[in-house]
């Protein structure tokens, strides 16, 4: 039986590169299964699963695979990540800041109109407080509901 799994998890080379740069502290239980429940969640979010799908045997409990993903989520570890991984690819290199812009118009179906009357009311927003502004989303045309959806890209087209 082949092992597919694990054939996208971090190489020890690229966890040598994002391990320092994690924001979390590595001492203790819970940071021996760190890279193990980062490999967790790059799978998951590849394999576009449920969390309790996630292999047991080798990422472990798909609830703390799921706890880390959420406690990052909520804390903004993943963005300050996310720029710190940045920041070390930009003074290797390894970014091209000529940017690509190009932008669409999106329909949406009119059954899309039925957002929450009072989305402050939503017990747990996704990532903390919404800081989306208020004028994003979708809003009336002549044509109906749509909205505008911009996409940069880096040379790389990443």
């Amino acid at each position: 039986m082949v092992d597919i799994a694990g054939r996208h998890d971090l190489s020890d080379e690229a966890w040598a590169v994002l391990e320092p740069l994690l924001p979390v502290k590595r001492r203790g239980r819970k940071a021996r299964f760190l890279r193990r429940q980062i490999d967790g969640i790059r799978w998951r979010t590849r394999a576009g699963c449920s969390w309790r799908d996630v292999p047991q045997d080798r990422y472990g409990s798909w609830m703390s695979v799921y706890r880390r993903f959420r406690d990052w989520q909520r804390d903004g570890s993943w963005a300050l990540l996310a720029d710190r991984l940045r920041t070390v690819a930009d003074g290797a290199g390894l970014i091209e800041w000529d940017l690509n812009v190009d932008s669409t118009i999106a329909r949406a179906h009119q059954h899309a109109a039925g957002a929450r009357k009072h989305p402050e009311l939503q017990k747990e927003p996704p990532g903390g407080v919404s800081t989306e502004p208020d004028d994003h989303g979708l809003g009336r045309s002549r044509g109906g509901l749509s909205t505008k959806v911009h996409a940069a890209a880096e040379q790389g087209q990443k």
